[in-house]
This record gives C-alpha cells, sequence and structure tokens, in this order.
C-alpha cells in the first residue's frame, strides 16, 4: 500500500518488520478472537493478523486508506473496514469481549484512551503504541512528576504494563519522539469501588489542573479540609502524592 503520510492525522507508519513481529507476538492472537484495530494505516499489523485472527475489525479515519485497505482485504471474508472516527466510534458494537490492538495517532491518543475505558467492560486486553511519555503517564506510581489524572482515571479500570520501547527509525516518516508499547487489562470487578465516576473525573480534572498547589488550594471549592480530614488525607499533599485509592475514597464521599 502506497500512501503519503497527513500531518493532520498524526500518521507515522509501522515499516520495521522486527518490531511488527513483536507487536503481534505481544498480542498472542488466539482462535475465537475479536480483534479491533485501531488506525491500520497501511496494513503494517492488519496483514499478519488477519491470517491469525478469525475476527479483525479495523477502524480507519483516513478516506483514502480506507478504500486501499477495503481492496486490500476484499477477499478475506474474516476482515472488516469501518470508516469511522475511533474517537465516537461504538465498541461495544463489536462484541463483548473484544481485544483492541493500534498504532495510535499521537494527536488523539490521550482523547482515545478516555473514550475506551468507558467500554471497559467489554474490552479483554489493548495492545497500543503509544509516545513513551505517555506510556510513562498512564504506568506511573504516586509520587511521580508523570502521575496524573490520565494514570488515575485509566487505573481505576485498567492494569497497564510497558513492553517495550520503539525508535523513531521503525516509522515512516519517523517521528520526533520515542514511541513505546503498552498492554493493559480490565481490572477485576470490584478492583476500586468507584460509586460515582463523574465526580472522580471532576475532582481530579480540578485538582491535577493546580497540580503544584496543595490538595487544600487544589480543590478549593469543590472538596472542603473536613472532607480530606473524614477519609484521613493530608491537606498538604500535592495530587501526585495522592493514591487512586484515595482519589477514588474522596469521590466516593463527596458524592455521598
Amino acid at each position: 500500500m502506497k500512501h503519503r503520510a497527513r500531518k493532520r492525522f498524526g500518521q507515522h507508519f509501522l515499516t520495521a518488520p522486527e518490531i511488527i513481529e513483536q507487536i503481534v507476538s505481544a498480542i498472542e492472537p488466539r482462535s475465537g478472537d475479536v480483534i479491533v484495530e485501531i488506525g491500520p494505516g497501511r496494513a503494517a499489523i492488519t496483514d499478519p493478523l488477519s491470517t491469525l485472527s478469525p475476527t479483525l475489525h479495523a477502524i480507519e479515519f483516513d478516506r483514502d486508506l480506507v478504500g486501499q485497505l477495503e481492496r486490500r482485504f476484499n477477499h478475506r471474508d474474516n476482515v472488516h473496514i469501518h470508516e469511522a472516527d475511533a474517537l465516537t466510534f461504538d465498541y461495544a458494537s463489536l462484541g463483548d469481549r473484544i481485544r483492541l490492538v493500534g498504532n495510535l495517532p499521537y494527536n488523539i491518543s490521550t482523547p482515545l484512551l478516555f473514550h475506551l475505558i468507558t467500554f471497559h467492560a467489554a474490552i479483554v486486553d489493548m495492545h497500543f503504541m503509544l509516545q513513551k511519555e505517555v506510556v510513562d503517564r498512564i504506568c506511573a506510581k504516586p509520587g511521580n512528576k508523570n502521575f496524573g489524572r490520565l494514570t488515575i482515571m485509566l487505573g481505576c479500570r485498567m492494569e497497564a504494563v510497558p513492553l517495550f520501547d520503539v525508535p523513531p527509525g521503525a516509522f515512516s516518516p519517523p517521528p520526533r519522539i520515542l514511541s513505546s508499547v503498552a498492554r493493559m487489562r480490565p481490572l477485576p470487578a470490584g478492583a476500586y469501588d468507584v460509586r460515582d465516576n463523574e465526580r472522580l473525573e471532576a475532582i481530579v480534572k480540578l485538582a491535577f489542573s493546580r497540580r503544584r498547589k496543595t490538595l487544600r488550594n487544589a480543590l478549593n471549592g469543590m472538596a472542603e479540609s473536613q472532607d480530606l480530614d473524614a477519609i484521613g488525607l493530608d491537606a498538604g499533599l500535592r495530587p501526585e502524592q495522592v493514591s487512586i485509592d484515595d482519589w477514588v475514597a474522596l469521590a466516593n464521599h463527596l458524592s455521598a
């Protein structure tokens, strides 16, 4: 497939055979899998997956690529090409046990992850190529400068593990940053007792918009000192020093 990368779509096509092999090996397609690939691009990962997976759905936004993909896989009954926006797509429409993969466009990776976690009940796992800094944020621990809103909101639903880094030279055109592949799997039901997801999202968003302030000041207008005291949380801590458990406890307290 020939297609010039479009900057407005954040396209960087994977070309390195050894990286493609590593990704497919990490995914380990199995009999009965329903795999959903986001951003198949020039089919670098789609091609090997299509021979290993019983059912493969590929979601592509670029209309020109959609046409090429349809022509390339029109003889494969197990491959379904969807011309759609990954940021608004209804992933649950493809089944209740789907496996997500993809070399995600870097310019939409964070909002896309926020969209995907709303479908966590239908997801078996996710294997994504992302900016290394995004993977660092997803996998950060409390107290680390990378710990933030994405860490918490994803961490309530998913267990994330970094797998391996990918150099710029593995892409065409090469990006200016290092990439990384991560695996994410839904946590067992009840791992975090989130009773009000909207409240949790609101306090975390507010706090990390003021991340240099202490909780006392960062949550001003949404939580008072007595609210922090009620769950045994030190008002002098900064947002990145608070564990996911404590953020969930605070949100549940405020909701109650």
